[in-house]
Order: C-alpha cells, then sequence, then structure tokens
C-alpha cells in the first residue's frame, strides 16, 4: 500500500455529520460511549476509505511526517501489531518487495494475512518469544523496532502506567539484542511520571529521544510515545 503524506488526508470530502447509535439496548454506558465516539472519529472514517485496518495507521504515519524515520530496504520488527495498520504502513515506505527488506508482525491477538510480512501470534511476554522474533530476523539486524503495545485498562490510572511502562522497557530490552548500528525505537507510553527509568536507558543507548504525541493520538488520552534515534551499538 502507497502512503500519502498527512497533509493530504485531512478532510473526507464533505462536512462530517453526526451518527447516532442505532440502538443502545443491552449495552453499557460505558460501550455506548465507545461505540458514539468510534462512530463519529474522523481518524476511523479515514482509515476505512483508505483501506488502513485501524486509525493507529495515521499515528504512525505521523510520528514518521515529523522525524522521518521510515526509509525503503529497512527491517522492521512490529510488537503489539494487531490489527496491523503500523505494518501497512511500514510496508507502503520500505518497499519490501523491491528491497527484500524483512517486516515482522507479532501480538497476542491474531493478525490476518498481510503481503509481505512475516506475522506470528504469541505472547511477547513468554520466556523465549525474543528467540522466537530473533529466528523470524533470519539472521538480520532490525533498522527499527515499534512497540504499540498496551495492557488490558483497569480504570486505575496509576496500575496502567505502570502496566505499559513494563510493557515498553520490555520492548526496549529486546530492541537492544536486534537493533543496528543508529537504529529506531518507538514505544507507547502513558504520561504519569515513571518514565524516568526507561527515559535514562534510552538516552544512554540512543543519541537522540523525543517524546511525541501525533495528533491522531486523542485528547483526553494520556497516551503518548517515546522516539529514539541514532542506536549507539
Amino acid at each position: 500500500m502507497k502512503t500519502k503524506p498527512i497533509s493530504r488526508l485531512k478532510g473526507t470530502g464533505g462536512r462530517q455529520l453526526h451518527v447516532p447509535l442505532k440502538t443502545a439496548r443491552g449495552r453499557r454506558v460505558s460501550s455506548q460511549r465507545w461505540l458514539q465516539r468510534q462512530l463519529n472519529d474522523p481518524y476511523v472514517i479515514k482509515a476505512k476509505l483508505m483501506g488502513y485496518r485501524s486509525r493507529a495507521a495515521f499515528k504512525l504515519l505521523e510520528i514518521n511526517e515529523r522525524f522521518d524515520f521510515l526509509k525503503p530496504g529497512m527491517n522492521v520488527v512490529d510488537i503489539g501489531a494487531a490489527p496491523g495498520g503500523w505494518s501497512q504502513v511500514v510496508v507502503g515506505i520500505v518497499n519490501p518487495e523491491k528491497s527484500g527488506s524483512k517486516i515482522i508482525a507479532v501480538d497476542l491477538q491474531e493478525i490476518e494475512p498481510m503481503p509481505f510480512v512475516e506475522i506470528e501470534q504469541m505472547d511477547f511476554m513468554d520466556e523465549g518469544s525474543d528467540t522466537k522474533m530473533i529466528e523470524m530476523l533470519g539472521g538480520k539486524q532490525a533498522d527499527i523496532v515499534l512497540s504499540d503495545m498496551a495492557a488490558s485498562s483497569t480504570g486505575h490510572a496509576k496500575t496502567d502506567h505502570i502496566k505499559i511502562m513494563v510493557l515498553a522497557n520490555l520492548a526496549f530490552d529486546f530492541a537492544e539484542k536486534v537493533l543496528a548500528p543508529e537504529g529506531v525505537f518507538v514505544a507507547k507510553v502513558l504520561q504519569g511520571g515513571t518514565e524516568s527509568e526507561l527515559l535514562k536507558r534510552l538516552k544512554e543507548s540512543f543519541k537522540i529521544v523525543k517524546h511525541v504525541k501525533p495528533p491522531s493520538s486523542r485528547k483526553d488520552s494520556s497516551e503518548m510515545y517515546v522516539f529514539a534515534s541514532g542506536f549507539k551499538k
């Protein structure tokens, strides 16, 4: 899939109308709110129009528009990849069909097959998962490791923050094993005050470390991403 600059994605060809739920019967209030938001989310609508599997594709497009790190021929590992929106973006830019680059996508949930992407359904936290992913790389180093992993929300902000930071640190543990010199690491985190340990590790291992909140990340969410480039291996 060929990707387009974000500047061309704004607007969906007309004024967005509010779409009501057909029925709320049998649904909890929280479920009703989520469905209402999905129905009227412009990024959800754009994702459907452009054939992306999720609105999350725009987050990666926007991060790349800012830092311009995805290049043709790169080997990329996508952790927490389901349903595959980020991998779609990667395929469109690195062009594995011509370059022969490796794109690996893993998730606890099933991911529908995707051309030029090697997919594995597994728990990233299981023992031996890193070995499996290294085998999938086929002896190649990764130029980029992406992590959009997130644990199920508990509704308790501090607990949710700790859980996602554990995942981000584990993703970096893996990245340290496979990244090529000058490689890039991108991971989802939550604002909350305990990022210091991860940031310290990243600053010791990369030349550039930045926080970024893509425009497509919902304003009412504490979600953001850490971007690190120039791996000093």
